[in-house]
């Protein structure tokens, strides 16, 4: 897919400059501190996430063992925990990770993956939610499952657009304080005060397996820069789906657009965020 033309760019409201310039400030301080992310995630995606977190600047580790999961969020920067491919091993690892990263202030992502029907996975979401996760991120079919709002998607696809997920976002930041991120082909993101709407990125990223998977990594990196988890949040989406959108003006078909992602989010520059990133605001109502 080509980036869009100019004149189909909606402009960047005046209320939401400040985002653009952050996620310009963000991503230097990200790549000169280099944070360590450790990574619970699904085994079809492992290889490409620590790629795109290598890419951008931060480092991975895959450290997702009982009995090591949780003396490592004490040390990590950062906590992914995706739920694509819950094992028994795997669900144990995480709930001593995100019982770790809370005792010791490390922010955590949560990456319901495809949750709703499914009897293993969604009530283990709910379980985590009572861990207060900093950033949770999903398609809009599983931010209306976790909210109880709604069955889930077509399997790891979504079937609801991210603003049916509005209100199911703002539940979720009523109930565990977090910043609810929504992907899709704009993503919506809020605190539950604010909502700030990502108007880059490409349709090859739901081509490529993990290229939503790796976003969660990249907000998890993003998330042990600053406590200003909105502000963060924002810059990790806007950072990924500039890298996207560029990268898919340099190929045709996945294969090639998954590693021109990769080149893409290691040149990127605050110059192309500053000139490419698209970021509206509103107000939850």
């Amino acid at each position: 897919m080509k980036t869009r033309a100019p004149e189909d760019r909606p402009s960047t409201r005046r209320e939401a400059e400040p985002y653009v310039e952050a996620s310009a400030e963000l991503l230097g301080r990200l790549r000169s501190s280099a944070p360590l992310v450790q990574c619970l995630t699904n085994a079809v995606v492992t290889g490409f996430t620590a790629n795109v977190l290598l890419a951008v600047g931060a480092s991975p580790a895959m450290v997702d063992l009982p009995g090591e999961a949780g003396p490592f969020a004490w040390v990590a920067s950062g906590v992914l925990v995706n739920l694509g491919t819950p094992h028994a091993d795997h669900r144990e690892a995480m709930k001593e990770a995100v019982v770790a990263a809370a005792d010791a202030g490390t922010p955590w992502v949560l990456d319901p993956v495809a949750i709703g029907t499914l009897p293993v996975r969604t009530p283990f979401a709910d379980e985590l939610l009572t861990h207060s996760p900093d950033i949770i991120r999903g398609n809009a079919s599983e931010i209306l499952a976790l909210a109880g709002l709604g069955t889930g998607g077509r399997g790891t696809d979504s079937s609801d657009d991210p603003e049916a997920a509005l209100m199911a976002a703002r539940r979720l930041t009523d109930r565990t304080g977090s910043v609810v991120a929504v992907s899709g082909p704009i993503d919506l993101i809020t605190d539950g005060t604010t909502v700030l709407r990502v108007h880059t990125g490409s349709e090859m990223l739901t081509r490529v397996t993990g290229g939503g998977c790796a976003l969660g990594a990249v907000m998890a990196a993003f998330a042990s820069l600053s406590d200003d988890r909105l502000t963060t949040t924002v810059a990790a989406t806007t950072v990924y789906t500039v890298a996207a959108e560029l990268a898919a003006a340099d190929s045709d078909w996945p294969g090639s657009f998954a590693v021109a992602l990769l080149d893409r989010l290691a040149s990127l520059t605050s110059s192309d965020l500053r000139e490419r990133a698209i970021i509206t605001a509103g107000r939850a109502s």
